[in-house]
C-alpha cells in the first residue's frame, strides 16, 4: 500500500476521532474539566451566598447573575491551560511529528483539536453556567433577597455569556499553544493577556487606562459584566473584539503549522 493511498483516507472527521481519542484517554484533560467545573459552582455559590448577606449588595438582577458566575474567571484558567497543553504537550513528547506524518496537510491537525475543544468545552460550560447560577439563586435567596431569573434583564445573556467567553478564550489559548509551540511560554502568554494586563492597565494614567478596555480579558469580560476596564465596551461589541483576536491568533498558528518544521 503507497503513501498515497494511505493519505488519501485521511478525511477531518477521522482527523476528529483521533483527536477525540487522544484528549478522552488522558486523565489530566478530566482532572482540569473537573477542577473547571468545582471552581466555577463553588466560587459562584460562595459569592453569592457572601453577598446575599451583606445588606449594602446591589439586588440588581445582572449583578446577581453577573457574581454567579464569577468562579468562571478561574476556570478560565484551567481551561486555558488544558488547550494550551493539547498541542503544545505533543510537542514536549514528540508526538507531533507522528501526528503530521499521519495527516501530512497539518492544517486538519489543528482544526480537529479545535474541534474537540469546542465540542466539549461549550456544552460543559453551558450546563455548568447553569447550575451554577439556579444553585447561587438557592444561596441567594437563602438570604431572604429578591430572587433573579433567567427573564429578567441581561440575565440569560450574562449565564450564556459565561460559557461563550470561556469556551472563546481557550480557543485563544490553544492557537497561542499551536503558534509558540512550547507549554511554558503559552501559559505565560495566556495569564499575562487575560489576568496581569488588565490589572496593570487599571494602574496607568487615564487615557492609557481606557485603552485596557480594548484588550482580550476585558473586551470579552463585558459579555458577562466582569471587565476590569472602567469604561467597558457594550457586551457584544467586546464579545466580538475578542472572537476577532481570536481569529488572528488561530490564523498565525495555521501559518506557522503549514510554513514551518514541526
Amino acid at each position: 500500500m503507497t503513501a498515497m493511498t494511505l493519505a488519501g483516507r485521511v478525511t477531518q472527521t477521522r482527523v476528529v476521532r483521533s483527536e477525540w481519542t487522544k484528549f478522552r484517554s488522558l486523565r489530566s484533560s478530566w482532572w482540569t474539566i473537573g477542577t473547571a467545573v468545582i471552581l466555577t459552582v463553588g466560587i459562584g455559590v460562595l459569592v453569592s451566598m457572601a453577598a446575599g448577606a451583606d445588606k449594602k449588595a446591589s439586588i440588581m438582577p445582572a449583578d446577581v447573575a453577573s457574581r454567579s458566575q464569577v468562579g468562571a474567571v478561574f476556570a478560565q484558567l484551567a481551561l486555558g491551560v488544558l488547550a494550551i497543553l493539547l498541542i503544545s504537550g505533543e510537542y514536549g513528547t514528540g508526538m507531533i511529528r507522528s501526528s503530521m506524518t499521519a495527516v501530512p496537510k497539518r492544517l486538519p491537525v489543528l482544526w480537529g483539536k479545535l474541534a474537540v475543544f469546542v465540542g466539549v468545552i461549550l456544552p460543559l460550560t453551558a450546563v455548568t453556567s447553569v447550575v451554577t447560577f439556579l444553585l447561587s439563586q438557592v444561596a441567594w435567596r437563602a438570604q431572604h433577597r429578591p430572587g433573579v431569573t433567567f427573564s429578567d434583564p441581561d440575565v440569560l445573556r450574562i449565564v450564556a455569556g459565561s460559557a461563550l467567553y470561556v469556551t472563546v478564550a481557550g480557543i485563544f489559548a490553544l492557537a497561542v499553544g499551536a503558534l509558540l509551540r512550547n507549554t511554558a511560554a503559552g501559559i505565560t502568554v495566556m495569564v499575562g493577556v487575560f489576568f496581569v494586563m488588565p490589572t496593570v492597565m487599571q494602574m496607568l494614567p487615564q487615557r492609557l487606562n481606557d485603552a485596557g478596555r480594548y484588550l482580550p480579558g476585558n473586551a470579552g469580560g463585558s459579555l458577562v459584566n466582569q471587565s476590569f476596564a472602567e469604561h467597558p465596551l457594550a457586551p457584544w461589541t467586546g464579545f466580538t473584539l475578542l472572537c476577532g483576536y481570536a481569529v488572528v491568533v488561530v490564523a498565525a498558528a495555521a501559518w506557522r503549522l503549514r510554513r514551518t518544521d514541526v
